[in-house]
């Protein structure tokens, strides 16, 4: 291959991967604004004012959890349409999706305005969010994964993992920027609607990624092997069910894929959405809502690069020793977290999320290669969908709503236990996995 052949592909697989990094923050900035809404501002302003403290936060966190409940019926109808018309415009239509929901959320009444009606919308709203959540991981994953070279697989995967924490600090950003230039009247009346509707822009990307990217050329060899074998295009129906057929295929893949990212989403949904309202609400701490919203800002930047170096290191040392350290240490930090949150000391709770969150990184950041190599391409994105979204339901659904529970039944060292529990059964996942690095993307099952 000559030089310029060489620049000409590396300068697309940069345009692929920026591309996909920014399309999955703005879609986990979406995500993850309900997230902090759901801690700090929908118990006031969708749920009834006469109920105690406790009760309409573990309302509010539950709408959260509902977008976990759709993320796996997502990842099954756009993994079925992803292997069988392409990455790309399965991804197009889950930004599209999650944009309009988001926008939506931001012009919703309240409950003194509506009644139950309220919160009722918001669970749908919050529903369409997940269905396009569990849509969007596979194809903005597959299209950097099954793009890039075999020996640098991890590291441009970590592009579309990075938008997990761009997408805190964004929201968490969007939400630190409103309420401190305007009052906190105003604030709770109409400016936290502000983050919501600004998400109208995740729309402009869609259409910039449907007319701007082809789709991967692992899928484009999947179209044409069925093209030899009597198909007439691509977008003709394969004969069996992607999802059924990576159920056949892979059922224990799947499954341990799942086990595999407990750690991860159990973890990740305590540091970025239960610290926050345990640091506002605790007598023990009582921080106020900015102080606990810069530390998780912080603590996330500080996972990025971080997430960068260990899916990088995953290339050169493998998939599975780095995921492993990740749940070890994880596991371990979660005893050490809140002893440090109760200090009270704004150093002292950056330390304890920041470090959290790189442990969590040191899973999550190799986990998109980890899990495109897991499968053949022709079942690919509903194999590895179906292991994420399951994982996701299971993990993170309702981690803060559990956290919430310990806590308030039984003390907050059973919320340590909990992120305890969930690294042990994510190493026992990884240990009945074999490793992938280096796998064979153009594999097809004949």
């Amino acid at each position: 291959m000559s030089e310029i052949d060489n620049t000409n592909e590396s300068q697309s697989m940069r345009r692929v991967a920026l591309t996909s990094l920014t399309g999955t923050s703005i879609e986990w900035y979406d995500f993850f604004l309900y997230g902090t809404a759901a801690a700090v501002i929908f118990p006031k302003a969708f749920f009834p004012q006469d109920l105690p403290v406790m009760v309409v936060l573990i309302a509010s966190f539950s709408t959260f959890a509902v977008g976990f409940i759709a993320r796996p019926l997502g990842g099954i109808i756009f993994g079925h349409y992803g292997d069988r018309i392409g990455r790309k415009k399965t991804l197009v239509v889950a930004l599209m999706m999650m944009g309009g929901a988001t926008t939506l959320i931001g012009f919703l009444p309240t409950y003194a305005s509506i009644g139950i009606l309220a919160p009722l919308a918001l669970v749908l709203l919050r529903f369409v969010q997940g269905l396009a959540i569990g849509g969007q991981w596979g194809g903005a994953m597959l299209l950097v994964t099954e793009s890039a070279p075999a020996n640098r697989r991890g590291w441009y995967g970590a592009y579309a993992q990075a938008g997990a924490p761009v997408g805190v600090i964004l929201a968490n950003l969007a939400f630190l920027g409103v309420s401190t230039s305007i009052s906190e009247e105003a604030f709770m009346d109409w400016g936290w609607r502000v983050p919501f509707i600004a998400s109208v822009i995740l729309i402009a990307i869609s259409m910039y990624v449907q007319l701007k990217l082809e789709d991967t050329e692992a899928f484009k060899a999947l179209v044409k092997a069925r093209e030899q074998k009597g198909e007439e295009a691509a977008s003709v129906p394969i004969e069996k069910s992607p999802v059924l057929e990576a159920i056949r295929l892979y059922p224990r893949r799947i499954v341990l894929a799942a086990g595999a990212f407990l750690s991860v989403q159990v973890t990740f949904y305590i540091l970025i959405a239960f610290v926050i309202a345990y640091g506002v609400n605790s007598s023990t701490v009582g921080l106020s809502r900015d102080v606990m919203l810069t530390s998780v800002l912080i603590a996330a930047a500080v996972m990025i690069p971080t997430q960068f170096y260990f899916s990088g290191l995953s290339d050169r040392i493998g998939r599975k020793k780095v995921y492993q350290w990740g749940a070890v240490l994880t596991g371990l930090w979660g005893f050490v977290l809140f002893p440090l949150i109760d200090t009270g000391s704004t150093e002292n709770i950056v330390l304890a999320v920041s470090l959290g969150l790189i442990f969590v990184g040191m899973q999550y950041g190799p986990q998109a290669a980890f899990f495109t190599e897991l499968f053949s391409t022709e079942v690919r994105y509903s194999g590895a969908s179906l292991g994420y979204q399951m994982g996701a339901i299971i993990g993170g659904a309702l981690a803060p709503t559990i956290a919430v529970l310990l806590w308030k039944n039984f003390g907050i060292f059973y919320v340590s236990l909990y992120i305890a529990v969930a690294a042990v059964l994510t190493l026992v996942s990884l240990a009945m996995l074999t490793e992938t690095s280096g796998a064979d993307l153009s594999n097809i099952q004949e």
